[in-house]
C-alpha cells in the first residue's frame, strides 16, 4: 500500500476527534442547562439529539471517505 494513501485515510479519520470533542462539550452544556432550568428539559432534549446526530455525521463521513481512499484501487 502506498504511504500517501494510508496517510490520507488516517487524516480523514481524524474528523472523529472533532466530533468527539463536540459531543462532549454539548453533553456538558446540556447537563448544566438541565441543572439550572429543569422545567425546560423536554424542549432541550430534542434539540440536543439533533445536534449530536449532526456532529456524529461528520465522523461517519470521515470514516466513509477513509474507506473510499483505502479501497478505491
Amino acid at each position: 500500500m502506498d504511504p500517501q494513501i494510508a496517510l490520507g485515510a488516517g487524516i480523514a479519520v481524524l474528523s472523529g476527534l472533532g466530533a468527539g470533542i463536540g459531543i462532549g462539550t454539548a453533553t456538558g452544556k446540556m447537563l448544566e442547562s438541565m441543572a439550572r432550568q429543569p422545567e425546560l428539559t423536554g424542549k432541550m432534549t430534542g434539540i440536543f439529539f439533533i445536534g449530536i446526530a449532526l456532529s456524529e455525521a461528520t465522523a461517519i463521513y470521515g470514516l466513509v471517505i477513509s474507506f473510499l481512499i483505502l479501497f478505491s484501487k
